[in-house]
């Protein structure tokens, strides 16, 4: 049996031929990314981000940075508590280790 002609016409046609449309719209809302030549370093104002981590283990190694203390102390904890050699350095360039990372906090 044919499905084409047993389908009939108008709507119903036009799915058992294989035509589907889908309407899609562009999703940029307005943003354009950054030209390679001018990522911004840090954070979007332009300044150094304050708290930066590194977490290493085995051949891996792993660095993130954050304004927030309190943000860059949980996720150095959590790295810590999986094994991983992790220090925080401060805008400062004083370097933290896990056992000083509430120290961190205080201050």
């Amino acid at each position: 049996m044919d499905l084409r002609r047993s389908a009939g016409t108008g709507a119903g046609a036009q799915c058992c031929r294989g035509r589907h449309q889908i309407a899609t719209l562009p999703a940029n809302c307005r943003q354009s990314p950054l030209p390679r030549g001018e990522r911004v370093q840090g954070n979007a104002r332009g300044q150094a981000l304050a708290y930066k981590m590194v977490a290493e283990r085995d051949n891996e190694k792993y660095s993130f940075a954050r304004e927030s203390r309190l943000l860059i102390v949980a996720k150095a904890k959590v790295w810590a508590s999986e094994g991983w050699r992790v220090v925080i350095t401060d805008q400062d360039g004083k370097a933290y280790a896990p056992p000083e990372f509430d120290q961190l906090l205080a201050a």
